[in-house]
This record gives structure tokens, C-alpha cells and sequence, in this order.
């Protein structure tokens, strides 16, 4: 089972401290082995936990096995309390990510947990795709792309895989269905950021 728990790099200030982070992380484990018995997330009460933690705010809620991507599933807006958030998506990526079968519970010991709770989103403005490339700060930015009722995301954590601003974009236009030259007067793409941090084994 995972015990240990570390903060991964953030540009931002941090929001929550050790006790904090080691509860959300909790939560969205507990919410999986609830699901797996129960077919739905764990119904929590707000007010077990520190008002930091009953802000509405977005997360992301990533799994990894055997270090893969297993499941990721989040939210773009703050809608809830962040323990109801993380709670939900950390069920929601473990059972209804559509790019991979539900998780079994053979699974559930070897699954690292990672959660991303995210700024307010604040759309960029540009005219070109140039001045759109220089006002994107690597392994700093998670980015909301839209076009039309085309939307997608990428977390600031995968500057790790995709370091080059070009190919950051390029490969954002892709997962929202649009191709790598696309560009349009109409597209959207709002900044944020991101405190992450995951579960570590022994």
C-alpha cells in the first residue's frame, strides 16, 4: 500500500500543507476502494475537514500504474467544495476514463494517485499563433483550448513529455480533434496553473 506522499515542483504559491495534501490523497484512494465496492464515489461530509479544503476550487485527479497512465479525469471550473472534487474525480478516473477499462481491484494496491488543484483559468489574448507561442510559459502553464464546441486541457505537468511550446500546441489542437496547422480568429485559449503533488511507494 502507499504510505509516503511528496509535492511535486509548482511555480505558484502553495495552497495546502503536508496534512492537507496527505487528506486529499486519501480521499480520492478511498473514493476508488469505495467505488469498487459500491459503484459509486464516497459520500463525505465538508465539515470533517479545514475550510481550505471546502473552497470551491477544480482538480484533476490522474492514476498511475506500473507508471502509465491509468485514468485521468478533472474539472475546469471550481463547482464544489475541493474534497467533494477530488472525491468524484478521483472516481470518475478510475471507472468512467473511457480511454481505459474500469480499474479492478487487483489493481487498486498498485495504483499511484496524483492530484492537480487548479488557479482560476484567464483567457489569453493574441491575435496570431506567434504571440500566442510567446506568452506560454513552459512547465508553468496548463492550457484550455476551445474552438467552437471543441474544447481540451493539458495540466502543466505534461511539459514534462512535451517540453517544445510548438509541440505543447500542436499536440493540444490534436486532443481537441482539430489538426496541427488549425488556426482561426475564433479559437480561445485561456492560461493556469496548478498545485500537484502524488502518492510515492515504499
Amino acid at each position: 500500500m502507499v504510505h509516503l506522499f511528496l509535492q511535486s515542483r509548482s511555480r505558484i504559491e502553495v495552497m495546502f500543507n503536508t496534512v492537507q495534501r496527505q487528506q486529499l490523497l486519501a480521499l480520492a484512494r478511498q473514493s476508488i476502494a469505495w467505488g469498487l465496492e459500491h459503484n459509486r464515489a464516497k459520500a463525505i461530509s465538508i465539515t470533517d475537514f479545514d475550510n481550505e479544503l471546502t473552497v470551491p476550487r477544480a482538480s484533476f485527479v490522474t492514476l498511475y500504474k506500473n507508471k502509465k497512465l491509468r485514468g485521468c479525469i478533472g474539472s475546469l471550473k471550481p463547482r464544489r467544495a475541493l474534497v467533494e472534487d477530488v472525491t468524484q474525480n478521483a472516481y470518475a478516473a478510475a471507472f468512467n476514463d473511457l480511454r481505459f477499462e474500469a480499474v479492478q481491484l487487483s489493481e487498486l494496491e498498485h495504483l499511484k494517485i496524483s492530484i492537480s488543484v487548479l488557479t482560476p483559468a484567464v483567457e489569453m489574448t493574441f491575435t496570431t499563433e506567434q504571440q500566442l507561442l510567446e506568452q506560454i510559459r513552459p512547465e508553468i502553464d496548463g492550457l484550455i483550448l476551445k474552438e467552437g464546441q471543441k474544447v481540451a486541457t493539458f495540466l502543466p505537468s505534461v511539459w514534462a513529455q512535451l517540453p517544445d511550446k510548438q509541440d505543447f500546441l500542436n499536440h493540444l489542437k490534436q486532443k481537441a480533434g482539430l489538426v496541427v496547422g488549425y488556426w482561426s480568429k475564433t479559437i480561445t485559449v485561456s492560461s493556469y496553473q496548478s498545485e500537484s503533488f502524488e502518492e510515492m511507494a515504499n
